[in-house]
C-alpha cells in the first residue's frame, strides 16, 4: 500500500461524495496503491450510509464508525491507527483543504522528507474574528512551547509511516496531534495553498472546541502557565507587603486611617482572583495526569469493515 488517506467526519454528507471523486482522481493520476479510510465521528446526518455505500462500491473504502462523539483529533488517531500505507495522508472532509496538492506533498515525501504539511496563504469565507484568534493562538503557542510548532497550518499533511509508528506509542488522551507530529522530529517541510470555502455543510468547530483545542495544546506542550502562577505568586505578595507597609504608615504615622479601608478588599479580591486563575491553570494539568491514569479507551468502534491489525474483513 502506498498511501493512506484518512478522513475524519462529522455531519460531512453534502461533501463526501465529492470529496471521494477527487480524491480517487488524484490517486490514480498518481499512479499508486491506496485506501481511503473513512472515520465516522458520531455523525448525526447520513454520513456513515453514504460511506458504507462507497465501501461496498469500491475495495479501496474502509470505514471506522463510532459509537458516539470523541472529537476530531481522536478520530485522525483512530484512523492512523488503521493504516497500512507507507505514507499517510491526513485531510477534512469539507473540502476547504484541495485534494489535488497531495500530489505536490507526495513528491516531497519521495524527495526524502518524512512529514510535508500545507500552509496556509489565505483562508477564505471565514469570519475576522475566527481568524485573528487562529493567528494569535499559534503563534503564542510558538513563543511559550520549547517545540517548533508551525503557525498557520492545520493537519492537513502527509507523512511517513516511521511518524505514524511514532504516535502510535504516544498514550495521552488528549490529543494535539500537530504538536506530537513536531515533537517527532525527522525531516518535515511545508507546501503553500489558499484555503477554500467550505464546499457544503457547516463547520463543527464551535468557539468552544476551539478553546478546549487550544488548552490540550499549550498544556501537552508548555509548562510556561505554571511558571506564571510562580511570577504572580511573587508579584502579588510583593503587591501585600507594601500594602502593609502602607496600612502602616497610614494607622501609626500619617493617623488617616479608617475601619474597613476600602483599598483592604481591593487586596483581597486581587489576590483572590489570583489564586482562582492559580488553581484553574493547575486543575486542567491535573486533570489531563487524571484522564491518563484512567486509561480509558480512547475511542470505541461500533462498525467497520475493518480488523485492529489492518486487514479488510472477509
Amino acid at each position: 500500500m502506498d498511501i493512506s488517506v484518512v478522513i475524519p467526519i462529522y455531519n460531512e454528507e453534502e461533501n463526501i461524495d465529492v470529496l471521494y471523486n477527487r480524491l480517487a482522481t488524484v490517486m490514480k493520476d498518481l499512479g499508486v496503491s491506496y485506501e481511503l479510510l473513512f472515520v465516522n465521528d458520531g455523525s448525526k446526518d447520513k454520513s456513515i450510509q453514504l460511506i458504507r455505500n462507497l465501501s461496498q462500491q469500491h475495495k479501496e473504502v474502509r470505514y471506522i464508525d463510532f459509537s458516539r462523539n470523541f472529537g476530531h483529533q481522536v478520530a485522525v488517531s483512530a484512523g492512523l491507527d488503521h493504516t497500512r500505507g507507507n505514507a499517510v495522508v491526513i485531510i477534512d472532509a469539507d473540502l476547504q483543504d484541495p485534494p489535488e496538492l497531495i500530489k505536490e506533498m507526495y513528491q516531497k515525501v519521495q524527495e526524502g522528507y518524512q512529514v510535508v504539511y500545507a500552509k496556509r496563504r489565505r483562508r477564505d469565507g471565514e469570519s475576522f474574528m475566527k481568524l485573528w484568534t487562529a493567528k494569535m493562538f499559534y503563534r503564542i503557542l510558538s513563543k511559550i512551547t520549547s517545540v517548533s510548532i508551525p503557525v498557520d497550518t492545520g493537519d492537513f499533511r502527509i507523512m511517513d509511516k516511521c511518524i505514524v509508528e511514532a504516535l502510535r506509542q504516544m498514550p495521552e488522551k488528549h490529543k494535539f496531534l500537530r504538536g506530537q507530529i513536531s515533537w517527532i522530529g525527522y525531516n518535515q517541510t511545508y507546501v503553500e495553498y489558499d484555503r477554500s470555502q467550505r464546499h457544503g455543510g457547516e463547520t463543527g468547530y464551535t468557539y468552544g472546541k476551539m478553546i478546549r483545542f487550544a488548552l490540550d495544546g499549550i498544556t501537552a506542550f508548555s509548562d510556561t502557565p505554571l511558571k506564571m502562577i510562580t511570577f504572580f505568586g511573587f508579584f502579588v505578595s510583593g503587591f501585600a507587603f507594601l500594602m502593609s507597609l502602607w496600612a502602616l504608615y497610614a494607622r501609626f504615622i500619617a493617623g488617616d486611617y479608617e475601619p474597613g479601608w476600602a483599598s483592604l478588599i481591593v487586596s483581597v479580591l486581587f489576590i483572590g482572583g489570583i489564586q482562582m486563575i492559580a488553581l484553574g491553570i493547575i486543575g486542567e494539568y491535573l486533570m489531563r495526569m487524571n484522564s491518563n491514569v484512567m486509561d480509558r479507551p480512547l475511542y470505541i468502534i461500533r462498525d467497520s469493515n475493518v480488523k485492529n491489525d489492518g486487514e479488510e474483513k472477509p
